[in-house]
């Protein structure tokens, strides 16, 4: 569980402190490759919780969810069909369900402890 949570907060160190500057007009497709990205992230630490981790479906996952993500906005910018609140929406509800499995998992871990 430790390698996805180093991961997440290094990579938020490095947006915070690294001068990236982004245009605005790119900023539909960063937010959802961000979401993309937070959603393999959560993924990860929950198969992690779940003792069934696979770096290479963790890595494969991370990139494939980010492209597919950005070619939905982008192909929905150029029909002039918001599709990115598809992915925004998918990806929100895949978040808050693994966060909630995770929250499970490490609650009912530290209740077994106790008992």
């Amino acid at each position: 569980m430790i390698y996805p949570l180093i991961g997440l907060l290094l990579g938020i160190f490095v947006g915070i402190y690294a001068p990236i500057n982004v245009p605005v007009i790119y900023a539909p497709y960063m937010s959802i490759a961000v979401l993309a990205a937070l959603d393999s992230v959560f993924g990860g630490i929950r198969a992690i919780e779940e003792n069934n981790f696979n770096m290479n479906i963790f890595i494969t996952g991370f990139f494939s969810n980010a492209l597919l993500a950005g070619f939905l906005a982008y192909f929905g910018d150029r029909l002039g069909i918001p599709i990115y609140l598809a992915a925004i929406f998918a990806f929100g509800v895949r978040i808050f369900q693994n966060l909630a499995i995770i929250r499970r998992e490490i609650i009912e871990r530290l209740f077994k402890k106790n008992n």
